[in-house]
């Protein structure tokens, strides 16, 4: 499996406009949103749009420390934000959010 390709499942971007950012790269990439973090009905509140959103890929597999990232931090089983913190070869901060596996076509 190590030579399968990495398939990007979450980007983290800084933003005041979480919402608007996040249908942005939502429509561009052909991304969903992860339960709970939909838009609102038009007219209602979005709390969540001011502050932080997640967009999934389905899929996926992490070969980051193959490819020279170096692991920073172990919080796959964290029950609210299970991730990966790693550093790229440059030294970057990078995070990869951990999701079940998708489930076999039947």
């Amino acid at each position: 499996m190590a030579d399968d390709p990495l398939l990007l499942r979450q980007t983290v971007l800084d933003t005041t406009d979480a919402r608007g950012l996040a249908e942005f790269y939502r429509e561009l990439l052909g991304l969903a949103y992860r339960p709970g973090h939909e838009p609102p009905p038009p007219g209602e509140d979005d709390p969540d749009g001011r502050e932080w959103l997640v967009l999934r890929n389905p899929g996926g597999n992490q070969r980051a420390l193959a490819l020279g990232a170096r692991l920073l931090r172990d919080d796959s089983q964290d029950e609210v934000e299970p991730i990966y913190v790693y550093a790229d070869p440059a030294g970057h901060p990078f995070c990869i959010f951990v999701a079940p596996a998708p489930e076999a076509a039947t």
